[in-house]
């Protein structure tokens, strides 16, 4: 039964110490009864607090890690929009292979996915599972499994009807945190012996969402909670709104046996149809979703939209405050000035370099915000940026006495100026794709 706040404040130290981020006792008190705080938030929690709070401070989707490191987060999620407080754990992205496949393609398949990482805005994204699938013999699916995760060393998805099939997978890849996928009313029993056995996740299914809810209920009564949920559903649409249903239950109800990652299987050979669908399982509320072909441009744009998603709204993605050398710049080198959002600094940046030239960057302090953003804030000010500048030493650093700032936040040239004694300003273009001819035009020696 869920705790009121009322009844959570009572067991906390009532020392309004504020070091949770709130200002009172009573105020973490709600955060915690509304899934939006962790009781760990809290550095004088008590012992018996945490025995008491422990199920009602636990996320209403139950945390999980895959991979023999652990590294694999699944679940852990608190709230229905992302803007409500942020999502946890990104929707990990698997590659299908099946045993059927010609072993040439299936190799190169599995290199790919080992070798994929694509670089946006700083981060490094990696495919982190491999889906096996059964199709053929059971000795080439177990085969395939011991292969896939010799050449990955990621954990696998290991998919098959055959219940036999999938003990003798497991135990090939044993240790590698895999999920075997899915058991039925009928194979629970002996999956979920194998799965504790070989350190394994066990995804479960069912008929419809009752059978399922029965299932994960006899399965956490039994003390085996590493679980996900491969909903029942005919059509994408079907899905959408299973997936929807479920995550409300377990963050609005408290339906615990609903609180668990989700698993998807996606079908076809339409990249377009694959990537809608990709889309809609990152949005809601995907925890592992298995693409049926490995396609960097479909990786590109799932992976574009999964960082976006689940980047937390209230910490935007940001580059350490300093001077940057873009290329090889020297004492002449020119100067330019942006603010230290990462897809800001990235985009401003490529543009220098796409120009062919060299040149230093200056990037203050500007809480992870986009130019007009910051500006609008008043932390992209002419003041703070001469400030800033002054205090990394660019006036020692370069000769070049001008500096470029934004075409968007033109206003602030004189005020700039005024600060920066004895530099002028220029003002760039509006547009971080008209930096080449803006270089070209008017900072060409």
């Amino acid at each position: 039964m869920a705790l009121t706040g009322l009844q959570i404040q009572k067991l906390l130290p009532k020392t309004n110490c504020k070091e949770c981020g709130c200002n009172t006792c009573m105020a973490f008190a709600m955060k915690l009864a509304a899934k939006k705080a962790e009781l760990s938030e809290c550095p004088y929690a008590s012992d018996e607090a945490k025995r008491v709070l422990g199920a009602a401070a636990e996320p209403p989707v139950k945390a999980l890690a895959l991979g023999p490191d652990k590294s694999v987060k699944l679940g852990g999620e608190t709230v229905l929009y992302r803007h409500e407080k942020t999502f946890v754990s990104p929707t990990a992205l698997a590659v299908n292979v099946n045993d059927t496949d010609d072993p040439a393609s299936r190799r190169a398949v599995l290199e790919g996915v080992r070798d994929y990482v694509l670089e946006r805005v700083g981060e490094k994204l990696t495919i982190q599972m491999v889906c096996v699938t059964h199709k053929g013999d059971r000795a080439a699916f177990v085969d395939l499994a011991k292969n896939a995760y010799e050449i990955t060393h990621k954990p696998l998805v290991l998919r098959s009807a055959d219940s036999k099939a999938l003990v003798a997978a497991a135990e090939a890849v044993k240790g590698s945190g895999s999920l075997l996928a899915s058991a039925t009313r009928d194979t629970a029993a002996r999956l979920v012996e194998t799965a504790r056995a070989n350190g394994h996740a066990l995804a479960v299914t069912g008929a419809d969402l009752n059978e399922l809810v029965e299932l994960t209920t006899t399965l956490r009564a039994g003390g085996f909670g590493d679980l996900v949920l491969d909903f029942p559903a005919a059509s994408r649409a079907e899905r959408f709104q299973t997936s929807s249903i479920a995550r409300r239950a377990a963050l609005k109800a408290g339906t615990k046996p609903l609180g668990y990652p989700a698993l998807r299987f996606i079908g076809g050979t339409d990249l377009l149809d694959i990537a809608a669908e990709g889309v809609d399982d990152i949005c809601k509320y995907g925890g592992v979703t298995v693409l049926p072909v490995f396609d960097k441009a479909l990786l590109t744009a799932l992976m574009t939209m999964r960082q976006n998603i689940f980047t937390d709204p209230q910490k935007p993605i940001q580059v350490e405050p300093k001077v940057y050398a873009i290329g090889e710049p020297t004492r002449t080198s020119p100067v330019f000035v942006t603010t230290n959002f990462s897809l800001t600094y990235f985009i401003v940046s490529g543009e220098i370099e796409n120009a062919g030239t060299s040149a230093w960057l200056v990037i203050p302090e500007c809480e992870g915000q986009s130019v007009l953003t910051a500006w609008a804030a008043g932390k992209f000010s002419g003041a703070s940026i001469a400030k800033f500048c002054q205090a990394a030493g660019l006036d020692a650093m370069v000769d070049t006495r001008q500096i470029v700032i934004p075409g968007y936040v033109s206003q602030i040239s004189g005020e700039l100026e005024e600060n920066l004694p004895g530099w002028k300003v220029l003002v760039g273009p509006q547009e971080a794709a008209d930096l080449e001819s803006f270089i070209k035009a008017r900072l060409a020696s």
